[in-house]
Order: C-alpha cells, then structure tokens, then sequence
C-alpha cells in the first residue's frame, strides 16, 4: 500500500472551505444560493475528525513507533500553529475592542479547554476542535493495539460508531432546553465527537487490508452533496434551536458518509488512479494549507466585522467574501511556508529507536538492507496529513 495518499489531502481543503463558507455565510451574510448551502457547512468539521482517524491508522498499523516519538509529532504538528494563532487571535480581539478571554486561552495552551462550556472556544475560536485531537491522540495507541488484530470486530465497530450519531443527535431531547448546553454536549465535547474518529480508525485499517468493497468515488461524493441539499429545507422547517434541528444532525450524522469519501479516495490513490481535482499538485498544496486557513480564517472575519461592520447586500457582500476567503488562504500559505513546515521539522527532531514502541502485538519486523531510492520512485515517508 502506498505511504502516501494525495486525494485526502485534496479533500482537507475542501473540508476547510466549507468550514470558512460556514462562516462568512453565517457571520457577514448570505450570498444567494452559495449561502444556504453552506449554512451548515461547520460538518467539514466531523469530516477532518473521521479523516484524522482514518490517516493515522493509514500511517501506523504494521509501522513500529516508539510511543514518545508518536507524541512528539503530534505535538509538532498541531501546537506551534495553534499558539501562533491564539496570540494573534487575542491581539485581534484588543485591537477591535472585545473582551480578552484569558483565562480560556490559558486553557487551550494544553489543549483542555473543550473539556468545559465555560472556556470550549479558548484564545481562538477554532482551536476548540484541537482539544478533541489532542484527546484522540491520547487513546490511538490502545485503539490500535486492540483492532488491529481482531479484524472481525471492524465491522461491528464502525456500524456501532455510525450508530451512535442518530443515537447522541436524538439524545438532545432529553437535554436541557439551553442551545448553549446542549450545543456544547452534542457538538464540541471531546467524547461527543469519539466515535467519528473510531469510525474513521476502522475504516482505515479495512481499507488498508483490502477488507472493504470498493466505494465509487463519483457516488461518494453525492452522497455527501445530497446530504447537505437535504439540510436546506430542513433548516427552513425547523430552527436550530430545537434539538430536531438541522444543527447538531449536520455534524453528528454526516460521519459515515465521510467515512465513505475517504475510503474511496484512498482505494483511488491505492490503485493510482487519483483523481486530478484531488491529488493534482494544486490540490495537494492547497490542502497543506488547509491546517493553517482553518486557524485563520475566522481571526480576519471578527476584525472585518469589528472594524468595517457588515457589508451591503449584492456585490459589496460577495466582494468581502471573496476578500476575505482570498485574503486568508494567502495567509495560510505563507504561516504553512514560514512557521508550521519549520517547526514541525525542529520539533519533530530525529526518530526515536529506543523507548517503547507503539503497541502493536503480533508484528514480526524482518531485517533488511536499505534501497536506495531510485528518481521518481515514491518516497515512504508518512503521509504530510499525519
């Protein structure tokens, strides 16, 4: 199986446009047509917790790891970017006038602020999601140490993690009636969001042992479109405010068909037919880029909105979004050029032989002399999503 798997990377930025869609349609207004569809465009969110999964177990299963080294480019991968970002979200929020969340912001240095209501957002809006990852990170290694060898039990799981997201979504009804509550049990507490990521774990390895039936790409990605068509005149027949509400449902029942996309793209990529639109060069640099516009792209829409207030509707409206969609995508760019691919590299340091490896029973590891790569020839580093 190849090391490397372009078409998800290609998707990462598709996930992260309509996280930035989401919110320009929900914090400067609406654009025709493009508006409500991605008025629950915050599911690309349960897309890169199914997809996180899903890479890790790519990456990992069959690959011993000294389980410091597995904690360290974790930590080199999230963390410089995630404290840039806080800082300049901060300095945001003093420059327009807002209140300074201190106190979460302190929290979210150790990535635990997701873990209360009071102090889920941090210094950064979106590092809360950060919070969730720092915690499936935490539970991979005893993830993969007790699925990897008990193949039977993948497909029960990923049915049962499938599963739980109608359950949690119709769970609401017995929640408290405060949106604020029920929101931040259903959508952004870390054990809330668990199962996509094990579904993702799953389908990873299943994909990787040849264990699922090929998915069409074409009928995945339908699948994904119908599902946010769908959720437009749901929106318009219920509020988000209830818990029947489109709101919620958006992100906890979208992860099996996220589960779908990414085992068709990787099958793709597996069988080196990835498609252009997803693991052509453009589309692989602008899913590097995705981590970092994510961080981002929220901080320019507050200090527009603090500064300039909301535009007019028509042509003024499409203009700041594209401006500001533009505009912090370049800025992704350069923070992905300049300051993450750096200090991921610093950090990360060189492998780790010696501590205990990533739990992975049953493994035979065989000796053999060292190839030289020849040009062309696929390098097998890991894939630049872990």
């Amino acid at each position: 199986m190849p090391a490397r798997l372009p078409s998800l990377t290609g998707l990462r930025f598709w996930a992260a446009l309509l996280v930035v869609l989401y919110h320009l349609a929900r914090k400067v207004g609406e654009v025709p047509v493009l508006g409500p569809l991605a008025w629950y465009g915050r599911s690309g969110v349960t897309f890169f917790f199914v997809l996180s999964g899903f890479v890790l177990a790519w990456t990992y299963d069959g690959a011993p790891t000294a389980l410091r080294s597995f904690a360290r480019r974790r930590f080199a991968r999230i963390w410089p970017l995630h404290v840039l970002s806080t800082a300049v979200s901060l300095g945001a929020d003093a420059l327009i006038g807002a209140a300074l969340p201190l106190a979460a912001a302190l929290w979210s240095l150790p990535l635990l602020h997701p873990w209360a209501r009071e102090t889920v957002f941090g210094g950064n809006p979106a590092s809360w999601s950060l919070g969730a990852e720092a915690w499936f990170y935490l539970l991979f290694p005893f993830l993969l140490r007790a699925l990897a060898p008990r193949r039977r039990c993948w497909l029960p799981l990923a049915l049962l993690c499938a599963a739980l997201g109608p359950a949690l979504w119709a769970a609401g009804a017995l929640l408290p009636d405060d949106p604020a509550v029920r929101g931040w049990l259903l959508d952004y507490l870390p054990l809330t969001r668990t199962p996509q990521f094990v579904l993702g774990v799953v389908t990873g390895l299943a994909v990787r042992h040849g264990r699922l039936p090929r998915v069409p790409l074409a009928g995945a990605a339908a699948a994904v479109a119908g599902w946010h068509l769908l959720l437009v005149p749901w929106h318009a027949a219920a509020p988000d405010s209830v818990w029947w509400g489109p709101y919620s449902a958006s992100q906890l029942l979208a992860a099996p068909l996220f589960a779908a996309l990414l085992a068709a793209a990787a099958q793709r990529d597996a069988a080196g037919a990835g498609p252009r639109l997803l693991a052509g060069p453009v589309a692989v640099r602008l899913g590097e880029w995705s981590y970092a516009w994510y961080l981002v792209h929220e901080i320019g829409i507050r200090c527009w909105l603090g500064t300039a207030g909301r535009p007019a509707p028509g042509a003024p409206l499409l203009g700041v979004w594209l401006l500001l969609a533009a505009g912090s995508l370049l800025v992704a760019g350069g923070l992905y050029r300049w300051v993450e691919r750096p200090c991921e590299r610093a950090l990360r340091g060189r492998p780790a032989h010696t501590a205990a490896p990533l739990p992975h029973p049953g493994l035979r590891v065989l000796r053999q002399r060292r190839r030289a790569v020849r040009p062309g020839q696929p390098s097998s580093e890991p894939s630049r999503l872990t």
